[in-house]
């Protein structure tokens, strides 16, 4: 019923939690960092640059699992500081044309490893 999506395109999973889960032809990939997998460090240290890693590595399990950007149905952004909205929207809208997913964004306390963004999406096979 349900299948584990991973990739060494993406960061691994660093607990008990897979990089994305597919059951019934929805996709749910986990919040990621903007880690890059091939350091494990930040590509950046900006929050357009971490944005961008942060995409790159959903992009890369979207791929694994056969899908694209165009599947995203859903988006939930984190970010360490509300007053990078703007700047993470601008590198957002780079990945995303209309009709745009349905979204939610928050300002959180903390985000692992101190990242300033954090994004997970659901994409579904259409």
């Amino acid at each position: 019923m349900k299948k584990a999506i991973a990739t060494q395109a993406a960061p691994a999973a660093i607990g008990p939690y897979s990089q994305a889960i597919e059951a019934n032809g929805t996709l749910f990939i986990s919040g990621q960092i903007p880690l890059d997998p091939a350091t494990g460090e930040f590509s950046a240290d900006d929050i357009k640059g971490q944005t961008r890693q942060v995409f790159r590595n959903i992009g890369a399990i979207l791929k694994e699992a056969g899908l694209g950007f165009e599947h995203v149905v859903q988006a939930t952004v984190y970010l360490a500081d509300i007053a990078d909205f703007a700047a993470m929207n601008e590198v957002y809208a780079e990945f995303f044309a209309a009709p745009y997913p349905a979204r939610a964004a928050f300002q959180v306390a903390a985000l692992p490893k101190n990242a300033k963004v954090e994004i997970g999406v659901t994409a579904v096979r259409a």
